[in-house]
This record gives C-alpha cells, structure tokens and sequence, in this order.
C-alpha cells in the first residue's frame, strides 16, 4: 500500500517532459505577451524614425497632459473614493445603507458616456444655459459668463466620476477588515474624527487605496473616448494620430512604448512604497467597526458627499441618455441590432475564451511545477495594464503580415483567394480582448483553484482520472461561482473597450462602443443614448453581481 501511495505522489507530481498541460500553458503566456514584444519591436526598428521630430514637436505636449490627467484623477478618484468609503463604514447616516451599494453604479457607466451626458447638459443649447438664460433674461452667449465645458479640467472631472468605484470598493473593504478597538483606543486618547482617520485608519488603508489609485491612473491612460471628445492631445490620441493619420507605425510604436514605461513605473511605484510596510491584525479578539450615529446637519452633510459623486458619475449621465433615448427613432434602426448582436458575438466569444484559456493556464502551471511556466503566468498579466491602443498596434501588424502570407499560400495550393481570415474579421478582435482582459480570467482562476483542498484532486487521480477529467469532474464545479463572476466581468469590460475595437474591428463593423462614439463625435447624442444605455445595462449586471460578493 505505501508503493502505491508513493507512486502516485510521483505520477502526479512529475509529469513527463511533453506534457500538455505544461506545454498549452506556456503557449497560452507566448501569445498572450507577444503584442507587447511587437510593441517594443517595432519601436526600436522604425521604417521611418520620426522620434527626433516628436521630441521637437508633439511629444512634451503629449506627456504633459497625460501626466496632469493621471496625477489629477488619481488624485481626486483618492479623495471621493477614500472619503466615501471612510464615511459608510465609520458612521451612519440617511440613505447610508443603500448608498454604499450604489456608489459602485458608476463603474456601469464608460467615461466616454459621461462625457457626452456632461456636455449635453451643460453646453450653450443645454439644459442648464437654457434655464439660466429664461430665468434671467439674457438673449445670447455676450450677456453672461458661463465657463468652457470642454476643457481638459471637465476631462478630470468625467474621468474621476467614472473611475472612483476603484478605490472606493478597494478602500471599503480594508476600512471594514480594521479593528474597531484600535479606533475606540484613539478616541479613549483624544483623537478627534479627523485624527481618527489621518493616523489609524487610513494608514492601516493605504495598501488597498494604493492600489486601487493604481489602476485609476492605468485606465486614465488608456482612456481616448473622453479625452478625444474633450481635445485633450494624450500619448493615447497621439498613436491615433501618428498611426492612422500620419501613417507611420514606427513612430506610434514609440509612443506606446512611451505609455508601456510609464503603465510600467506605476506599477513598480505602487509595489516599492509598501515594499518595508507590514500591516497586521490580531486573528483573535477583533471587533468590527461599530459604526457612531450622525445627527442634524453632520448626517444630512454625510449623505449629500455621498450623494454628490454618484449624481456626476451615474444619475447625470442615465438621466440625460434617458431624456434622449425616449424620443429616439434608433432603437429599431437596423444598425442598432447589428451592434448588438455583433457585441455580444465578439465579447461573448472573447470572454469565454479568456476564461478558458485562464482556466487552463493556471491548472497547467500547478500540474507541470516547472519554473519556465511559473515565472510567464504572472507577466501575462500586463496585458491589462496595457491601454487597448497599445495592444491593438502590437497585434494588427503582425496578424496582417501572417494574414497575407496564409491566405498567399492558400492561393498558390488551390487557386482560390480567401481573403484575409483574421484581420478582415472579428478574430483580430477577439484575440485583442483576451490579450486585454486575461489578467482578470487568470488572477479568478488562480484563487479559486488555490482554495481547492489538495486532497480532493489527489483523491480523484488515485481513483484513476485523468488531469482533465479531474479539473472537469472536481475542481471546476467546486470553483463553478468565480469562473462564472469572472466570464461576466470579462464579457462586460470587453462590450466597453473602445480604443482597441477602433483600431481593429473590421471595414463597416460597429460595436455599442464603437457606435456611441461615431454618433456622439457628430453630436448626434439621441442616437447615441440607446446603444449607450445598452452598455449601462450590462454593466449594472455586474456591479450588482460584485455588490453582492462583497456584501
């Protein structure tokens, strides 16, 4: 009986050279990080070396507004994100209990959407000049001062009540794991609610809203529909425009390889100032936060600081869609149902993809315990700390070039020409989204399978499964919940992604995104606001799924 055992332990312990799992693992990491490695290739092999020209020109102007954008919203998103979640775990408050929940609705809303819902309700024919001008009689633009709404501060402000949620939810959740002895300590010695908050709480925080700034100031450089619509000239625009515009891909290589070191230094940043931090609680003995009852004018204040965030980042933006989409001739245009069944064919394809190939990576690497696989599966997770510009430049270049090769090929056996397979369809897409979003599908599946107990597939290996059969018939059921949140969140955030689906959908393929941003660049806001409330919806669903998570 003890061979046995030990036989076993060895089978699955050390699987042959060759193994599958091992192997489709590593292939997964390769094509998952080779848009990066064109990226850095193409930079620094130009056809057309116009670095020198960008440094004299563009490029400080590029820099510098996408330094401002991402200090500024990383900021702001900090202060909103932080503060609220500060104020729904400590106190209590009118409308506290549903406001918690809500204030994650913006994440349901793209930034580009709320930028068009802004300007629409505050430019000269809005809402809001409309009423002023009624109210007090004034006849045009000359009688009164109204400032400029599309401005790169309006950009701050959309971008901060899109992202907040970020380190809101991050922020909540380390507030609510803290001991609330440390707390009534603090106040048992003096400390005010301020104090209480400056030197307990948030430095016991400061991880969790670290990196919640974090990815913040990543999805601000990825941003182009808010900023384009805006005329803020970002590195983002600046690949638009070098590459579609003026052609040149060398140049729009560099600068991605410019947001890449940048996407790059944040990331290290975050990691190096709480490299010497250690944060601890005591397993035993800790007691939740009670949260103190607010009264009068300090309770109804609470609300409203809460309330404000969530009017800008979600009420303003579904108002306005709603006011517009309900005279809108476009819910039965032809073109809005093929968006929609074109959006759910490509991100749904893409999700289940990612997922799978997430699944499969990860249970790769716990099978074949070798270092090779290991030390790829963490890497491939920059792919969504790449902006969607970046990727779709590392991806179309190389698959056209294979795209025309394969299809010469084709030609030259049979006689027939196919076309081009990959890049004059959806697949280029596709394999953009999975490249984008495989962090997500890889981290869920990693700490699913990691609350697995060894014991069970060991179990079923013994009783003579296969690897497959095991992952099918033990682990995926028992993990069947984070699979399914993590299909969802890839699904949603694949029906959002504009830059890449730009760049790489195929001639006459529009996507919601892609037909939200082509109406509102016209200022065509109704026929805009069905296919933006579409995206809104689904991503409700999954804040609500994520709500319910972290309940």
């Amino acid at each position: 009986m003890p061979d046995q055992t030990s036989q076993n332990s060895h089978l699955l312990r050390k699987p042959s050279p060759l193994d599958p799992w091992s192997f489709g693992a590593a292939v997964i990491a390769i094509v998952v990080l080779l848009p990066i490695v064109a990226i850095i290739w193409f930079a620094f092999h130009p056809t057309d070396n116009i670095w020198p020209h960008l440094i004299a020109t563009t490029l400080p102007r590029y820099l510098s507004n996408t330094a401002i954008l991402m200090v500024s919203v990383g900021a702001l998103s900090a202060a909103i994100g932080t503060g609220a979640a500060w104020l729904v775990v400590m106190y209590r408050f009118p409308g506290r209990l549903w406001l918690q929940w809500a204030l994650l609705m913006p994440l349901a809303v793209p930034a580009y959407v709320g930028a068009y819902a802004l300007v629409d309700f505050f430019e000269y024919a809005g809402p809001v000049q409309t009423a002023l001008r009624a109210i007090f009689g004034w006849s045009n633009a000359q009688d009164y001062a109204f400032p400029a709404i599309r401005t790169r501060g309006a950009a701050v402000v959309v971008l901060s009540a899109a992202l907040y949620p970020y380190v809101y939810i991050l922020a909540r959740a380390a507030f609510r794991e803290q001991s609330g002895a440390s707390f009534e300590v603090a106040q048992a010695l003096g400390a005010g609610p301020f104090a209480r908050f400056w030197r307990v709480g948030l430095p016991l925080a400061r991880p969790a809203i670290a990196a919640g700034v974090a990815v913040v100031m990543m999805e601000t450089v990825n941003d182009f529909g808010t900023v384009d619509y805006f005329a803020v000239q970002t590195l983002t625009t600046g690949i638009f425009s070098v590459w579609l515009q003026g052609g040149n891909l060398g140049g729009a290589a560099q600068l991605a390889v410019c947001v890449l070191t940048i996407i790059v230094l944040l990331v290290s940043l975050e990691k190096l100032s709480r490299r010497k931090s250690r944060f601890f609680s005591s397993a035993r003995n800790t007691r939740p936060v009670t949260p103190l009852n607010l009264t009068g004018t300090k309770a109804w204040m609470a609300t409203l600081l809460c309330f404000a965030p969530l009017v800008l980042g979600f009420v303003l933006p579904i108002t306005v869609l709603l006011t517009h989409a309900a005279d809108a001739s476009e819910w039965a245009a032809p073109g809005l149902q093929l968006a929609v069944s074109r959006t759910v064919l490509v991100a749904g394809t893409a999700a289940i993809v990612t997922v799978m190939g997430g699944v499969f990576m990860v249970y790769g690497v716990r099978l074949s315990h070798k270092r090779l696989p290991a030390l790829l599966m963490p890497v491939t997770a920059i792919g969504y700390a790449a902006p969607g510009a970046v990727l779709a430049l590392g991806i179309l270049v190389p698959l056209a070039a294979f795209d025309n090769r394969l299809a010469d090929a084709v030609l030259a056996l049979t006689g027939y020409d196919p076309g081009l397979l990959l890049t004059g369809t959806a697949a280029a897409l596709v394999l953009a989204y999975v490249v984008r979003f495989f962090a997500i599908a890889q981290g869920a599946a990693d700490a699913a399978l990691g609350r697995v107990p060894p014991s069970l597939p060991m179990a079923a290996r013994s009783l003579g499964r296969t690897k497959g059969g095991t992952l099918g018939a033990v682990q995926l059921p028992l993990v069947r919940a984070s699979i399914g949140s993590a299909l969802l969140l890839v699904f949603v955030d694949a029906v959002k992604e504009l830059p890449a689906t730009l760049l790489l959908r195929p001639f006459n393929f529009d996507t919601l995104a892609t037909r939200v941003h082509a109406k509102a660049s016209l200022e065509n806001i109704a026929e805009a606001s069905p296919a933006a409330l579409m995206i809104s919806v689904i991503g409700l669903i999954a804040v609500a799924l994520l709500a319910r998570a972290n309940r």
